[in-house]
């Protein structure tokens, strides 16, 4: 099983930079198997993975995720070639949809017809990895494009057309593109108790496309942290699961709310999200169902931890991503230590 973790958000100051950059060497030092950079409206999702490139040897280097609203698809095949080329191979190009308050409010794109969107785009992509001249006509995209001066340009850089794509997915159609289409899936929201609400539709979508799930690096994981004190652990997190549930999406369109509903805790989450629009944050952060936290995270004692370990195993999951604990990056690269050992000498006896 491999070892990921994140860096970046949308809250990131930049303050800490250096701090986190050293917190990647690190990771890489201690053998963790990718590093994945988010992108809202914080830090894009490609520039640190660059500087990363220069200052480490062996750790995979991801976008978790690029917006495709936020850039069209031949950039977007541009920028993962020269990621690749800088990082001597190591580039994996995690995409997503992001949602209607992000592509309409800050990029000023439209958001309807999403899945469409995304198949075009990866459509767009192949052709350009592949190294043929970029001519396609679509719903949303046709290049040339019509009654201009335009030709079918092919991109300057050698073509690399093995370069991954993994999804960022989470209702059942888009979740069905992941398996017809994805070298992996970026999941959230995922709990091994409930897995099938995701990989029965991957599956589909891989058998669609003569593909079997084995095929697809399912990738999920959670917070890492261990402690005799369970509650504690718990309590801290509900205001992180109260805010995806509320506030990660429009009151009418939250994918994340909608995956936990389908996962059978409809009523909490529809409470949650309730609560949270109405400003009661405190209140919506009460009602998040302990199992929400615990199914979904690796928390607890170790012997806790190695169980969930061994259930996203046995659910099928290939890599695991984590997140650890601490007031600062060096805090939480002294965590993300100890988690590593624990999952290695764990996953030693499998």
């Amino acid at each position: 099983m491999k070892i990921s973790i994140a860096i970046g958000s949308a809250y990131s100051d930049g303050q800490d930079w250096e701090e986190l950059l050293d917190y990647t060497v690190q990771a890489d030092r201690m053998g963790v198997d990718e590093t994945w950079s988010a992108e809202a409206w914080g830090m894009d999702a490609i520039v640190p993975l660059a500087y990363i490139a220069a200052r480490t040897k062996n750790i995979k280097l991801g976008t978790g995720i690029i917006q495709i609203s936020s850039r069209v698809p031949s950039m977007i095949a541009m920028t993962a070639q020269s990621m690749d080329t800088v990082s001597n191979g190591r580039f994996i190009m995690g995409l997503g949809v992001s949602g209607p308050q992000v592509v309409e409010g800050l990029h000023g794109a439209k958001f309807a017809k999403p899945l469409s969107r995304l198949r075009e785009t990866i459509d767009i992509l192949k052709i350009a990895l592949d190294g043929q001249k970029i001519a396609y006509e679509g719903e949303h995209y046709t290049l040339p494009r019509p009654g201009g001066e335009g030709k079918a340009i092919r991109l300057g850089q050698p073509p690399r057309p093995n370069i991954p794509i993994y999804l960022a997915t989470l209702g059942p159609r888009a979740l069905r593109l992941t398996g017809e289409l994805a070298s992996g899936w970026l999941g959230t929201c995922f709990m091994p108790e409930h897995a099938d609400i995701f990989l029965d539709e991957i599956k589909t979508g891989a058998q669609k496309a003569g593909r079997n799930l084995s095929d697809i690096d399912i990738h999920c994981g959670g917070s890492f942290e261990i402690s005799e004190d369970v509650d504690s652990l718990i309590n801290a997190r509900r205001p992180g699961m109260a805010f995806q549930l509320g506030a990660m999406g429009s009151p009418k369109t939250n994918f994340y709310n909608d995956a936990f509903c389908r996962a059978g805790f409809e009523d909490a989450a529809k409470e949650v999200q309730r609560l949270w629009v109405e400003g009661k944050r405190e209140e919506a952060a009460s009602r998040v169902p302990d199992e929400m936290i615990l199914l979904g995270n690796f928390i607890g004692t170790e012997d806790m931890i190695a169980e969930r370990l061994r259930a996203y195993r046995d659910a099928g999951v290939s890599t695991i991503g984590i997140s650890t604990p601490g007031e600062n990056w060096k805090e939480r690269t002294s965590s993300l230590e100890q988690a590593v050992d624990l999952i290695r000498r764990e996953t030693k006896t499998w």
